[in-house]
């Protein structure tokens, strides 16, 4: 790379060395920017400045060294700790640390303060993804558009870019709705494995029919989503519930003969019975979501 190509990169910020933070760091140095760093524990730094990295004593001085600092630390307390005395007047401030919608609302309005623009964060990647093109890794964006345009190249060296709108919560709540449907795909999976783990069944023989039947079932989500936005939650029904809920009996039955425990199970089965009884058993699960909204009157759909 040669000097002028360097000199054209963005300099920036990085707080923060974890494991999320370093892969960061290592990417934008990777592709030339200059790239000055803090953290707590020093010693965690250290293997950047071996990189190219210039190390900062103070968060406060890594935030002074450049216009655009990235934050990515524990969770938001740690980000007021990091960033308490620091000057942020003029500075564009990206904040990648976990966190929810509130929080990220109220860090925007925290920063706006102290006079400056704010974008805040989600990751969708783990640390192998960070840098790497082909990994599908990206990060959702959401707050300052104006930031968001200006240093979208920036942005995008360590993973895609997802901007999803001036709400500076609506990032975090891209990134824990899309971790939420994560988390119980993962406990449907869990159970699977429980109930074939007594037999003469190789985990790896079944792994393929789970992952086929997954992905097979996956465009369901369109369709919830059309339920959703016409309001018509019968519309283009092929199971539905009273059908769902006759059928659980057998996947319950099945797990007491495999001695499993139903509990990853039973929550959702307790919300369809409920539904059921409402007298809603010609749609299909959307209108389940009506009992988990918990605004006044929702709950009594």
């Amino acid at each position: 790379m040669t000097d002028n190509a360097v000199a054209s990169r963005t300099p920036l910020t990085v707080l923060g060395t974890g494991d999320m933070g370093t892969a960061l760091a290592r990417a934008w140095l990777a592709a030339g920017h200059p790239v000055t760093v803090w953290n707590r524990t020093a010693s965690r730094a250290e293997p950047l400045a071996a990189e190219g990295a210039t190390v900062a004593r103070t968060a406060a001085e890594a935030v002074a060294a450049n216009r655009l600092v990235v934050v990515c630390l524990l969770d938001d307390a740690s980000v007021g700790e990091a960033l308490d005395g620091a000057a942020l007047a003029g500075r564009d401030l990206v904040n990648l640390t976990t966190g929810t919608p509130g929080e990220g609302r109220s860090r925007a309005a925290w920063a706006e303060e102290r006079g400056a623009r704010f974008l805040d964060g989600g990751i969708m990647a783990v640390p192998p993804m960070i840098g790497a093109p082909e990994s599908g890794g990206y990060v959702f964006y959401s707050g300052s558009r104006e930031l968001f345009e200006e240093h979208r190249d920036t942005l995008a060296v360590p993973a895609g870019t997802r901007y999803v709108g001036a709400d500076p919560g609506f990032a975090a709540l891209h990134d824990v709705a899309l971790l939420s449907a994560m988390s119980g795909m993962f406990a449907g999976v869990t159970h699977a494995f429980a109930l074939i783990r007594p037999e003469d069944v190789a985990p790896k023989d079944f792994a393929p029919l789970l992952v086929d039947w997954l992905t097979a079932m996956a465009p369901a989500v369109h369709q919830t989503a059309d339920q959703l936005q016409s309001g018509d939650y019968t519309r283009n029904v092929v199971s539905n519930l009273a059908m769902q809920v006759a059928g659980n009996t057998t996947l319950l039955r099945t797990a007491g003969e495999q001695r499993v425990s139903p509990e990853l199970l039973t929550p959702y089965m307790a919300l369809m019975e409920r539904r059921l009884a409402q007298g809603h058993g010609d749609e299909d699960g959307t209108g389940i979501i009506e009992l988990l909204d918990l605004r006044a009157g929702a709950s009594s759909s």
